[in-house]
């Protein structure tokens, strides 16, 4: 389904903080799902030659995420690091996070509508078709959050990589993991998902017709429906 929803996960790393970044990185694609429950990460040689680092960098970061509970590591002929099955509880929300919890918005709001406006202009057909899959089977887990909030990344991160930019797929990703931060502690009344899904189609239909006003108003409606959510029940 997601094509280039990994690719920053696993491109060159370019911080100074080269052991930090990697952490950060891996432990993202856990949280979002994109490196899935059980699946088995690339060997270490091919993770060193595509993100750029030391083997020993790399290694820090394996092991800190085995410690938190995030990855597990199997030894003998069939071993190898995997993502665990079930991931630890998240801690309480920081000060600092709840602070800048309205930046983390808006950041996000100005990747969205970049996304919209590319995917008027280049979406293919074909590419926009499985994101209608991923909306029915959202519409039937408005009662189990966490495989919907699952769905949801996939749906925005899959719209980004219809818009045919590879930077705003960095982009998305990086602002889908900061919302999570944020909308793991807050309830989610099937009502609201319901309602947030109806505004995928409303969207997917306003791209497909190349609706650049429509698909940005509903793109912005649909994000200022989180903004609000979190205005209310956030700690």
């Amino acid at each position: 389904m997601i094509r280039l929803a990994t690719d920053p996960v696993f491109a060159p790393v370019r911080s100074q903080t080269a052991f930090e970044e990697t952490l950060e990185r891996l432990g993202t694609a856990i949280k979002l799902g994109l490196l899935e429950p059980g699946a088995r990460l690339p060997p270490e040689r091919d993770l060193c030659a595509q993100m750029a680092i030391s083997r020993s960098t790399l290694r820090q970061a394996l092991t800190a995420l085995v410690q938190s509970g995030h990855l597990r590591a199997v030894r003998g002929r069939r071993g190898g690091t995997f993502v665990a099955e079930q991931l630890p509880p998240a801690p309480a929300p920081s000060a600092e996070l709840v602070a800048g919890w309205r930046d983390v918005c808006d950041s996000r709001l100005a990747t969205e509508l970049g996304v919209v406006v590319l995917a008027c202009d280049r979406a293919r057909p074909e590419a926009l078709d499985p994101l209608d899959s991923l909306v029915a089977g959202m519409e039937g887990l408005v009662h189990d959050f966490p495989a919907y909030r699952q769905a949801d990344v996939r749906f925005h991160i899959a719209l980004a990589e219809a818009a045919a930019s590879p930077p705003l797929v960095t982009a998305m990703t990086e602002s889908q993991g900061a919302m999570t931060d944020l909308i793991a502690y807050i309830q989610h009344p099937a009502e609201v998902l319901s309602w947030s899904n109806a505004q995928h189609a409303r969207l997917l239909e306003a791209i497909r017709g190349a609706d650049v006003g429509l698909a940005t108003r509903t793109m912005t409606e649909h994000l200022r429906g989180t903004e609000h959510v979190l205005a209310g029940l956030l700690p």
